[in-house]
């Protein structure tokens, strides 16, 4: 078959597969009834019914000797529609007798009665059944021997004799059965087949095309439910993706326009100061020093925000290994907080540092240091006129934590959430115009992540805010 006449029957379609696997599954069914109820039924008829001359003839056996067992043998035969007898060791009818038998002495024909000892003898037990031929009947019987023990005197023998009646009419009326109920069954397995494989593919055929207009950019399609419990979580998981998409795509559009206002503002500067020395300063030594020195430091804002991207990038997709090594938390938080001497001596910040417990660890210490770095740096960005920042580190035998408190304007609970994401920054606009990626707090959270830490905020508006991380001390590569 070819590609395009499958394409056109649609032979891969779920619709067509249910409806194959439905069919299938009808079909068997039917082949097993006929072959139960056709093919198989004499020898199922004749396996039935000699278990069941068995089991009559094995609880008879067991209630030998005991009161119930004339008047059970009298039950089972009218019961049952068999015939029971008990021998002697010379084939003559012990029970039932009636007062002609007494004179004529009915018995077995010599023939049966052998076949029957023959069986009997040869069997393990102490009963044997099997299917002889009867002459007078031209019909095939089923015989059923067993010893009766007794005490005193020879023992006696049970014979269980019935015929095994033909069934050819009984088969025939099932053949017309079996031809209504298979023709019916097959129509109806195919209505309900189509029917159940339209319910099911009809909202995965919908998700479908809600996953298309998702792929061309479409942020405000909606995944329908169906009937069925998967069916709902593959459209709940996919509406959490497009949420999860849509979120990502207004990060994106955020950061592109942070970044364009983060590189457009220095590069504004360095052309103008380039400009103001080749036209004005050039010669005057002192104000084209001050010109370059502007120049160098916007300069600077642009490295470190190359490099803030290049790390978050190189970080999240492992590209530098860990270089774990033994030191000490508190230390390297001063070494790091040296770096902010100049809010200290000329803005009016006030940093603290305290610490309680052991406070060393195994761990990248510079990226590390550069998660406290981006911490004292949002603080500071996010100050208000309260320029206080209280730094804390907390040790035991298994872990420290670190944390570091401003009194700034503080995170809406909503966007507490977010804060951590690549690309986002809090609020509409800083204290401070610094330069910011909004992938300051995210970096954070990679490098924590990366020792196996956590990290947390505790946040209101207009209280400021404490973000902390907790490290594990004793980290192994």
């Amino acid at each position: 078959m070819s590609d395009g006449m499958k394409k056109v029957l649609g032979v891969k379609s779920l619709n067509f597969k249910l409806w194959t696997y439905f069919m299938t599954f009808a079909a068997i069914i039917m082949i097993i009834l006929w072959l139960l109820q056709i093919v198989f039924i004499n020898s199922f008829y004749k396996t039935m019914k000699t278990n069941e001359i068995k089991k009559i003839g094995n609880q008879l056996v067991a209630l030998y000797g005991t009161e119930e067992f004339e008047q059970e043998l009298l039950d089972k035969s009218f019961s049952e529609g068999i015939v029971i007898n008990i021998l002697n060791q010379d084939g003559g009818v012990v029970y039932p007798l009636d007062i002609m038998d007494f004179i004529r002495r009915p018995r077995l024909q010599e023939s049966a009665f052998s076949q029957f000892l023959n069986q009997l003898y040869m069997s393990e037990d102490n009963f044997t059944v099997y299917t002889r031929s009867h002459e007078s009947l031209d019909a095939e019987t089923i015989v059923y021997g067993a010893v009766l023990e007794n005490r005193v005197g020879p023992n006696y023998f049970l014979f269980i004799n019935t015929i095994l009646e033909p069934i050819d009419s009984t088969v025939n009326v099932l053949k017309n059965q079996l031809l209504v109920i298979t023709l019916i069954s097959l129509v109806l397995s195919m209505g309900l087949s189509l029917f159940l494989s339209n319910r099911l593919s009809a909202p995965i055929i919908s998700i479908t095309r809600s996953a298309k207009g998702l792929g061309e950019g479409r942020y405000d399609v909606e995944f329908r439910k169906g009937d069925y419990q998967e069916i709902d979580n593959l459209a709940d998981t996919l509406s959490q993706a497009t949420k999860e998409l849509k979120k990502s795509e207004e990060l994106r559009r955020d950061f592109i326009a942070n970044i364009t206002h983060d590189l457009k503002t220095p590069l504004t500067l360095i052309k103008s100061y380039g400009e103001m020395i080749r036209d004005i300063s050039g010669d005057n030594i002192q104000k084209r020093d001050e010109h370059l020195n502007t120049i160098i430091q916007e300069t600077d804002k642009l490295s470190r925000l190359v490099d803030d991207m290049l790390d978050l990038t190189k970080i999240q997709s492992e590209l530098r290994e860990l270089k774990m090594e033994e030191f000490d938390l508190r230390n390297e938080s001063e070494h790091v907080l040296e770096r902010f001497s100049y809010f200290v001596e000329n803005e009016g910040f006030e940093i603290t540092l305290s610490s309680e417990g052991e406070t060393g660890l195994i761990g990248d210490k510079l990226k590390i240091s550069q998660a406290i770095y981006n911490l004292v740096n949002n603080a500071i960005n996010y100050s208000l006129d309260d320029k206080r920042i209280e730094i804390k580190m907390e040790g035991n035998l298994d872990e420290v934590k670190f944390s570091i408190k401003d009194y700034g304007q503080g995170i809406h609970k909503e966007e507490q959430d977010y804060i951590w994401e690549r690309y986002y920054r809090g609020g509409k606009s800083h204290t401070r115009q610094k330069t910011g990626s909004g992938i300051g707090l995210s970096l954070v959270k990679t490098i924590v992540l990366a020792h196996k830490g956590h990290v947390g905020v505790e946040s209101s508006p207009g209280e400021g805010s404490i973000f902390w991380f907790i490290l594990p001390r004793n980290l192994k590569e």
